[in-house]
């Protein structure tokens, strides 16, 4: 089930890709911004990540990210470390805060994914983000949640297809608000 405007987020306590155990508690207080990938090499989640870092500076110092990604520890490790992100890169191998966060799988948004954003694909598997090694699921849909202070969700972004996120601009407004 969909997690809606002004829900309460649930806690999240998952392994990180540095070797520690990420609690959502640890952030409490802050803005921040929970994005669910697909699986650890999607070119359109490893892109979406490099814009992250890449623009991080841009959110504001009392801003972070949340990234959490449908894949084993030691494949999402190996397709993202390079990336150094300044947020903590989580695996959910089990998709146990997939379902509490009511994450979807659409065939067709696979499918929409890779036939009307093939620049985007095809702009991710130049930089290096090439598919060869598939563990999660590739019909996992990635949503984006923007979640204020108190712990409230105040927008909830369920991707439409595998490279629906929420615009730069929408996340640097909210986070700089």
């Amino acid at each position: 089930m969909r997690l809606t405007t002004n829900s309460k987020i649930k806690n999240i306590r998952l392994p990180a890709i540095d070797g520690s155990i990420f609690d959502s508690d640890s952030v409490k207080g802050k803005p921040i911004m929970i994005s669910f990938f697909r699986f650890a090499s999607c070119p359109f989640c490893n892109l979406r990540v490099n814009e992250l870092v890449r623009r991080f500076d841009e959110f504001g110092d009392d801003f972070t990210i949340i990234a959490i990604f449908d894949s084993p520890m030691d494949n999402l490790a190996r397709h993202t470390e390079g990336h150094k992100a300044p947020f903590p890169i989580l695996a959910d191998e089990s998709n146990k805060y997939y379902k509490k966060y009511g994450i979807e799988h659409s065939f067709i948004g696979m499918l929409k994914g890779m036939f009307f954003r093939m620049p985007t694909l095809l702009k991710g598997m130049f930089k290096g983000y090439v598919p060869l090694i598939i563990k999660g699921s590739m019909t996992t849909m990635p949503v984006d949640f923007l979640i204020d202070r108190e712990g409230n969700i105040k927008t909830a972004h369920y991707g439409k297809d595998e490279g629906d996120h929420l615009s730069f601009d929408e996340i640097k407004a909210f986070a700089n608000s």
